[in-house]
């Protein structure tokens, strides 16, 4: 850790991070603790405001104490939520002239870009996945243009939001997801959760996505036509989906014309909290998407469970370009087919490390661990010092 004798100040502008649950909020209290713990270590310079546009200060904020300070903005009518953060931020930067801005959306990245470029006060741009992947409006698009950095989750995300923005790939730097390691643990299949869900003596495919018309790219309407395939070889099968939205009755009705309803199992939302025992079921975690990222194949792993992704997107790090686990197209339910049929027919071979539990969880904690995040993130800071 580098030192100095005057504090180094940071601020962080964010949509929210409390008042909705999901993947970007999580990621961003991943990276929230990783900072407070670099502020705890000794001689510590780093001290931060966090700006959230949609959050209270009546939401549940585990961080406490140290070095970071919360600014809540939500409000009953939204433009005077914006007003009075740029307000209050524009008032931080003039009085307090910080060392660096990081904004944690490409849909704030206008507002920091004219705040900070006339103060001369550098800022670095966090994007996650599809939200940059095709080219964006000239507010945004010069905004990242004059980020001295972006942040991004994956290699997938950094190429495609190079090559849609015009964006020189040095100016990216990679801050990957991570998994709570000691959240997701191996076990045995719960007894209750097996009863609750009828799969008693059954093999447990399972996915864990958002069912949203608008964002079908999951790939469970895939799954779902891959299943008449599966069942002819190992007619145990059942397919868990764990998640709520619009596009549940689709699905259903997908399934039920296919003749694999009784195969396939909604359960619809599951707490974060209660997660780690529902991965336990599954025998195989397949979801053929295309992802930013996949924070979930990293959930499924650390449980000590195969792993099925699409081949055209993020999950090649979080799988390691396939070392770690199964990558096919997305939309082709025949390889999704054969990749299913492959892993079951090796889940008790020791020969394939990718069905091996204890190997697929210490291989992953050791790249996507939050002690891995913390070091990460200390080397990005220090470069910008």
């Amino acid at each position: 850790m580098q030192t100095t004798d005057t504090p180094i100040h940071h601020v962080f502008v964010f949509l929210e991070i409390f008042a909705q649950e999901g993947g970007i909020q999580s990621y961003v209290k991943d990276i929230l603790e990783g900072y407070q713990s670099l502020t705890e270590q000794p001689d510590c310079p780093y001290q931060a405001d966090i700006f959230l546009l949609r959050d209270s200060a009546d939401s549940k904020n585990p961080f406490s104490g140290g070095n970071l300070t919360f600014h809540y903005f939500l409000s009953g009518t939204p433009w005077l939520g914006r007003l009075r953060l740029a307000t209050a931020l524009l008032k931080t930067l003039l009085t307090q002239r910080p060392d660096h801005v990081f904004c944690g959306h490409i849909n704030l990245a206008p507002l920091i870009h004219a705040l900070c470029k006339p103060l001369g006060i550098p800022y670095t741009v966090l994007t996650y996945g599809k939200e940059v992947w095709d080219a964006l409006p000239e507010p945004k698009r010069y905004a990242l243009q004059a980020a001295q950095e972006i942040w991004t989750i994956s290699r997938y995300s950094r190429d495609r939001l190079c090559a849609a923005n015009k964006i020189p790939i040095k100016q990216v730097q990679f801050l990957p997801c991570i998994v709570d390691e000691t959240l997701f643990t191996p076990g045995e299949k719960p007894p209750t959760l097996l009863e609750k869900y009828h799969l008693t003596g059954c093999t447990v495919l399972m996915t864990v996505a958002r069912l949203w018309s608008g964002d079908p790219y999951k790939g469970v309407d895939v799954t779902i036509r891959a299943l008449p395939a599966i069942l002819k070889e190992f007619p145990e099968v059942k397919y868990l989906v764990i998640g709520r939205g619009d596009d549940q009755p689709r699905l259903a009705q997908l399934a039920q014309d296919l003749g694999v309803a009784e195969r396939v199992i909604f359960a619809g939302f599951v707490r974060t909290e209660d997660l780690s025992a529902h991965y336990r079921v599954a025998d195989i975690y397949v979801m053929p998407s295309q992802e930013g990222f996949g924070i979930v194949y990293l959930e499924a792993m650390v449980s000590g469970i195969p792993v099925i992704s699409g081949d055209d997107d993020g999950s090649a790090d979080p799988l390691q370009d396939g070392r770690v686990g199964w990558r096919v197209p997305h939309r082709d339910v025949d390889c999704v087919a054969e990749a299913c049929l492959e892993v079951l027919r090796n889940l008790n071979n020791p020969a394939e490390l990718r069905c091996n539990g204890s190997w697929l969880r210490e291989q992953t904690i050791a790249k996507f661990s939050k002690g891995a995040l913390t070091q990460q993130l200390k080397v990005l800071i220090e470069q910008q010092l």
